[in-house]
């Protein structure tokens, strides 16, 4: 009697032909490689970016007006410090420390533009901003008030520190006030960065190293 699966003196190995409806062995290795290789891409990725965003580039909230009409209330920048040395007409953020705690405020950082760095003379004359002798050209402060406040013009930048300014000068608090830093200084060494890029609103997305 034949078998059943005998034809013309050949016998059909069933495995076989159940074999033949199977994915090979080597591409299903080659699936999983693939997928193992990619999550080691998408690992070594997001360790980048905690890694970039930990200790290169933070992210900052604009908080009030005195930086108007560079930056709003709200905004959002990315600073960085990274290899940063504070040069004149960048954006910085600084931190609050006991020689800058001001009455009236949460004491958190304050954002504002470098205006003059150490052994550079400032002087403030008829509104207008002079540093070693030369009117500052401002095209972005956003009130063109430039008054004083308890700080004595002119004044030298002494080593290590910063002057700043805020681009709406009629309501910013800095360095024409004693209440921030020493004697209206920064010590650089609280400058938690150089505001370099804002990334909210979307709208306004763009470089702040030209503004």
């Amino acid at each position: 009697m034949k078998n059943d699966n005998e034809f013309g003196g050949f016998m059909v190995d069933t495995n076989i032909e159940e074999a033949r409806n199977e994915k090979p062995r080597e591409e299903k290795f080659s699936k999983r490689k693939e997928f193992f290789e990619w999550l080691d891409v998408i690992s070594i990725a997001l360790i980048c970016v905690i890694v970039v965003f930990g200790f290169i580039f933070r992210v900052a909230t604009i908080s009030g007006d005195s930086m108007l009409n560079t930056l709003h209330n709200g905004e959002m920048v990315v600073i960085t410090d990274f290899s940063y040395t504070p040069k004149n007409g960048d954006i910085v953020v600084i931190s609050r420390n006991i020689e800058n705690t001001v009455a009236n405020t949460d004491g958190g950082p304050i954002i504002k533009r470098v205006i003059a760095i150490e052994n550079q003379v400032v002087d403030i004359i008829d509104g207008k901003v002079v540093v070693d002798g030369e009117v500052l050209a401002e095209p972005y402060i956003g009130n063109a008030y430039t008054g004083t406040h308890d700080v004595s013009f002119p004044v030298t930048v002494p080593k290590g520190h910063i002057f700043v300014l805020g681009d709406n000068r009629a309501v910013s608090l800095d360095s024409r006030s004693s209440g921030i830093g020493e004697n209206g200084m920064i010590d650089e060494r609280y400058v938690l960065g150089h505001a370099v890029y804002r990334v909210f609103p979307f709208s306004s997305m763009g470089s702040l190293t030209d503004k």
